[in-house]
């Protein structure tokens, strides 16, 4: 890894029972030693304060609650320990899960509040992190209303599913590209002085079983929008194979993957501390990223969702193959889902990424001032402001980073999200409406509108299609929706077996009723 310059690694081994296996019996060795390997690659590191309480068989999972001051004591010696070798200290890792069966964010927050008092009182120079999986922003939001409000001072999430969903093409830039913008928005409305606290990626991947290509376009494609929405630091899970699969920059002996030369390209090119400098539509449909980079502007572009195009810049242009490292100069490439590099951009391009600095992402359109929004099904799918996904794709993410304790019921055949201009985190009331009916056999069919609520997932109960003699309406009526795009979409039609086949959509509708 420092041989490509990376200098920010995550976490040395600083968990509860790895340094106080028993009351009082402190142990420093290998953290000490992994500390030193560190140093001596010049990594900078974080650490996660994590455990239960190691002696206590009866207290042994979840959140340590029932014993705060134990924990209280190990955060304070461990911080105390390590000094100013780390700064950045995450409490917990991806909560709500690993925690208790019952326990809730009211024992996040109480574990929260205790890590950042006893770490502060350790080393007031550190910083405590405020932990949740994937993009749950809602719980963050719960863990900030029952207690954890000014004791942290960074955010971390771990946006797996919706940069699967980018890089598998269901062309959901935008969605991605709002993560920060969302966040913030619930931290301006639930804890204003904690609105522009950094917000860390401490982890963010692909799986290279699917596609070692695939996960080096991912890479790329994360790299950029993350920089671009400003996230202050992104941690790729992970520098070689060994805790979940093929998930490495290397394999399991160590062998480079095309994501390895992808980042060392990244960093050649684009500096340990671009600037982001706006972007643009190439062909009016094409997001490209413009940075400052070390030496020269540089652009980021990759076609949009499974299409392919042919680019033309009007002048000669250097253009980086990211994966190889290949270079060539031409006036014209072709585009595809695979990411690019320009260097030498047009002055006229790199005016237009200004202009464009502190507008949203478009996704096929400006839905901000939108009444509602609507997918009309087809050979080319008719979508206005709703945009549906592939439920496969979104499935094998889940799955591949932790199975159902990641989602808590892996979306099906049938998953939307809205345009974040038309809603994101503000809650207002909607309705959704769907024009359905069953299939020529006229097969018993039926689904679940599942959405995401202030309180999580939530859905109506079973609605059964009558028939297939005609197209049939149905609506909902919302008042709790908090669309934030936790697992990649908003809300979903979930059918149980193979009930997925047996009727058709024909329209979705989103529509606010405050307007």
């Amino acid at each position: 890894m420092a041989a490509i310059g990376v200098h920010v690694m995550r976490s040395c081994h600083t968990a509860w029972d790895h340094v106080e296996p028993k009351q009082g019996q402190w142990t420093w060795d290998t953290l000490d030693k992994q500390m030193n390997f560190m140093a001596s690659n010049h990594m900078e590191f974080g650490g996660i304060l994590i455990g239960s309480v190691p002696w206590d068989k009866e207290h042994s999972k979840g959140l340590p609650v029932d014993n705060l001051p134990a924990w209280s004591n190990y955060v304070f010696h461990v911080v105390q320990h390590v000094g100013n070798k780390v700064k950045y200290w995450e409490v917990w890792n991806e909560p709500p899960n690993f925690i208790g069966p019952k326990q809730t964010a009211v024992d996040y927050a109480k574990t929260l509040v205790s890590a950042y008092d006893a770490a502060k009182a350790a080393n007031p120079n550190c910083s405590i992190g405020l932990a949740a999986k994937s993009v749950h922003i809602n719980f963050i939001e719960h863990v900030i209303k029952a207690g954890g409000r000014d004791h942290f001072d960074f955010v971390t999430l771990h946006p797996y599913e919706v940069l699967g969903t980018v890089a598998d093409g269901a062309g959901t830039e935008a969605l991605f590209i709002n993560i920060v913008p969302t966040l913030r928005k619930m931290l301006a409305a639930q804890n204003p002085a904690k609105t522009n606290v950094p917000i860390i990626f401490t982890e963010l991947g692909y799986d290279a079983g699917k596609s070692s290509q695939r996960q080096a376009e991912a890479l790329v494609k994360a790299y950029t929008m993350g920089i671009a929405q400003g996230v202050a630091c992104i941690e790729w899970f992970e520098g070689r194979d060994g805790d979940s699969g093929p998930m490495g920059l290397l394999d399991n002996k160590g062998n480079p993957r095309p994501a390895y030369t992808a980042l060392s390209q990244m960093i050649k090119y684009f500096g340990q501390h671009p600037a982001y400098l706006g972007c643009i539509l190439l062909n009016q449909k094409h997001y490209s990223f413009a940075f400052r980079g070390p030496q020269s502007p540089i652009l980021a572009t990759w076609a949009h969702g499974k299409s392919s195009d042919r680019i033309d810049f009007g002048e000669s242009v250097q253009i980086i193959d990211p994966l190889t490292g290949k270079t060539i100069s031409s006036t014209s490439c072709d585009l595809s889902a695979a990411p690019i590099f320009v260097v030498g951009v047009p002055n006229k391009l790199l005016s237009e990424a200004q202009s464009n600095k502190t507008k949203p992402l478009p996704w096929n359109g400006n839905y901000a001032e939108a009444k509602s929004v609507s997918i009309t099904m087809g050979a080319t799918n008719d979508e206005r402001g709703l945009h549906t996904l592939s439920g496969d794709a979104i499935a094998a993410d889940v799955i591949a980073y932790g199975g159902p304790a990641r989602s808590g019921g892996v979306p099906g055949g049938n998953a939307f999200v809205v345009d974040p201009g038309f809603l994101s985190y503000a809650g207002e009331p909607i309705e959704v409406t769907v024009v359905v009916r069953r299939n020529p056999a006229n097969d018993n069919a039926g689904f679940k509108l599942v959405y995401e609520s202030t309180d999580g997932f939530k859905n109506f109960g079973w609605y059964t299609v009558p028939d297939n003699k005609q197209w049939h309406t149905k609506t909902w009526k919302i008042t709790d929706a908090e669309f934030v795009g936790m697992w990649g979409y908003n809300f979903t039609l979930e059918s149980d077996g193979n009930v997925y086949n047996k009727y058709y959509i024909q329209s979705v509708t989103v529509k606010k009723l405050n307007q």
